[in-house]
């Protein structure tokens, strides 16, 4: 599903003669950039930073003299490469396919053998343990990830991980903008651990560049369910009693399972928040656009994605108390089946073949999402804004599966896209903790 028409209605400039600024601009001014980096990839014009809502874009400098032919090749490149641009589905012939996740070889439920490294993850540690043994057992010089600064420990910057004691400063996941994926090296060997769209746009750029995937690293990625503002965090560091320019260490999830968001100060005060109340009651409910108009938030581009195995309720529903934590982990590839399988006998992950329809159950979110796209994206034409291109998502089946909903979803999508952004401050988190404690 397309369009060729921006907000006024009026066509954009053809794609030969498009600029690379002018493509750039065009994907960030309708909402669709997902902050992952990959532009940053396409040209050293690129660079990335926080603007005024708390969310990675990317700007193209103004001062760097380059000629006509060379942004025109790369407007062609980023426009090949950008998810918030074009996503098509993988079309490597794969056995098995699900309306929620996709195509894949194999599933299981699996954890990371090794109790520390299970504890410090946020869903068991199966990708730590997967970053740990890669770099340990010498498969791979280093791995591409995120993880807090060191300067700023409120921050998520991209980090290359060479060791066991930085797969662990690594571990737990980190609901906050981060480009990670602008790290990556097509043809280099070092595996990118990074959201969904970033091993995406991985993909689409090794394609785009001719690197076939049997040349280009391992892509390793996460059930995500959006990118929250950076204002998020910080808002809610500061409810908690720590400013978050005077934390000294900020954790989302991870150290048990789910676990908890907590933040200490320099003064040695900490505050924490259940993972219930700091994603669903907080950061995810400050979530930029192009998250909520993703075509694939389990990581259908990836070798091997990783989403946690949540216990449910009577209801089917996931309950979040405390326990060991358990993952699901697909192997979306051949190669991915055979990392997995290799780790399996190495005693690196402990692991169960599972039914993808079990975890489709304690995965509503997911389900929903995928199941309402369409709407969602009419809605945001009706609003007045370009949509990114998919194809091979299935999105018309399941939107006549789901008639009424999709319709709901168009109205409260133009509804929304057609109001002011506001993202919340410190005081509305105040109240909010306040509210569940």
């Amino acid at each position: 599903m397309s369009t060729s028409s921006g907000r006024d209605g009026h066509p954009g400039p053809s794609a030969t003669n498009e600029r690379l600024a002018g493509a750039v601009a065009r994907v960030v001014r309708n909402g669709n950039c997902s902050g992952c980096g990959a532009c940053a990839l396409v040209s050293s014009r690129v660079s990335l930073d926080l603007d005024e809502d708390g969310f990675l874009r990317p700007s193209v400098a103004a001062d760097c003299a380059v000629d006509a032919a060379t942004d025109r090749r790369e407007a062609r490149l980023f426009r090949r490469t950008c998810p918030g641009d074009r996503l098509a589905a993988p079309r490597d012939p794969r056995p098995h396919d699900s309306a929620t996740f996709g195509r894949y070889v194999q599933a299981w439920e699996a954890w990371a053998a090794d109790p520390e490294v299970r504890f410090a993850g946020s869903s068991a540690g199966a990708l730590t343990a997967l970053s740990t043994w890669l770099v340990e057992s010498g498969r791979a010089p280093s791995v591409v990830g995120a993880a807090s600064d060191a300067e700023r420990p409120a921050r998520t910057v991209p980090v290359r991980i060479t060791s066991r004691q930085e797969a662990l400063a690594a571990a737990g996941s980190r609901y906050a903008p981060v480009g990670t994926v602008a790290g990556y090296d097509p043809s280099g060997p070092a595996p990118l651990v990074g959201k969904p769209c970033e091993v995406s746009a991985a993909r689409q750029l090794n394609e785009a560049l001719g690197v076939p995937d049997a040349a280009s690293p391992i892509r390793l990625t996460f059930f995500c369910a959006g990118t929250p503002s950076q204002r998020a965090t910080e808002s809610l560091a500061a409810a908690l009693g720590v400013p978050a320019d005077q934390a000294v260490s900020l954790r989302y999830r991870g150290n048990g399972w789910p676990g908890e968001f907590r933040v200490v100060g320099r003064d040695g005060t900490a505050g924490a928040a259940s993972y219930e109340e700091s994603w669903g009651r907080h950061l995810g409910r400050n979530l930029q656009w192009r998250c909520k108009i993703c075509p694939d938030g389990t990581g259908g581009d990836g070798d091997i994605s990783v989403g946690d195995f949540w216990r449910a309720d009577e209801n089917g529903y996931p309950v979040f108390d405390d326990a060991d934590g358990s993952s699901v982990v697909i192997a979306r590839t051949e190669r991915g089946r055979a990392l997995v399988e290799a780790a399996i006998a190495a005693g690196v992950l402990v692991a169960r073949p599972v039914s993808l329809d079990a975890v489709e159950a304690i995965q509503p979110l997911q389900r929903t999402r995928r199941e309402t796209l369409l709407g969602r994206l009419a809605g945001r034409l009706a609003a007045g804004r370009r949509i990114p291109r998919y194809r091979g998502y299935g999105l018309l089946a399941l939107a006549a599966r789901h008639l009424s909903a999709n319709l709901r979803a168009a109205r409260g999508t133009r509804k929304r896209s057609l109001a002011p952004r506001r993202t919340e401050g410190a005081a509305d988190a105040v109240a909010r903790v306040r509210a569940d404690s």
